[in-house]
């Protein structure tokens, strides 16, 4: 199978929210979580290329869009534009929802876009991304690719460093960002925060 790596483009967005929905479960599909499909890439990956798509690149085979990488590089500034420009539409869309207790987990993205909270940003690190990639294309070098790709990106705006989240549960990838160099910083609720010296 061959596969390809580019920039983003406007027309990539519906096959990134479904890498993003098949990668959602601490690096599991996490299909049978939402009853509504975009809601997790309305998080995690809409607002990142939409905001600054000259930070997100992808990674494409026979099959379509197969993995992504998104990022920001000021995520307090990144913060900003959502409150301005991304969550109010999503507000009116996605009011609150009482826990259904029915094992599925779309209203907790639903509070989050009500109440996205203020980011912990690590001064050393300012800017922040997101990776996934479906497990055709894991262990063939292109998470590898994806992340140097950006990086180089960052670096050539004078970003000292870039920091993600990763939930506890997914040992894989941290075992792989490791290997990438990054570190882990602090843990949180409900993962971990690791982070990339760029310097």
């Amino acid at each position: 199978m061959t596969a390809s790596m580019r920039p983003f483009h406007a027309s990539d967005l519906p096959g990134m929210y479904r890498v993003c929905l098949l990668t959602g479960a601490a690096g599991e599909d996490a299909t049978a979580l939402y009853r509504d499909p975009e809601l997790l890439g309305h998080v995690y990956c809409g607002p990142y290329p939409t905001a600054d798509p000259g930070l997100s690149f992808v990674v494409v085979d026979e099959q379509g869009i197969a993995g992504y990488v998104v990022a920001t590089a000021d995520t307090a500034a990144f913060a900003t534009w959502c409150e301005r420009a991304w969550w109010p539409v999503l507000r009116a869309r996605y009011p609150r929802l009482a826990d259904p207790r029915d094992g599925t987990a779309d209203h907790v993205l639903r509070a989050q876009i009500h109440d996205p909270g203020s980011p912990s940003v690590p001064a050393s690190a300012p800017a922040h991304l997101h990776i996934d990639l479906l497990p055709r294309l894991q262990g063939h070098g292109w998470g590898r690719r994806l992340i140097e790709t950006l990086a180089d990106a960052l670096r050539d705006r004078g970003v000292p460093g870039v920091h993600l989240g990763v939930d506890p549960r997914n040992t894989r990838a941290i075992a792989f960002y490791e290997h990438m160099g990054l570190v882990r910083d602090t843990a949180y609720g409900d993962g971990h925060r690791m982070v990339l010296d760029l310097r």
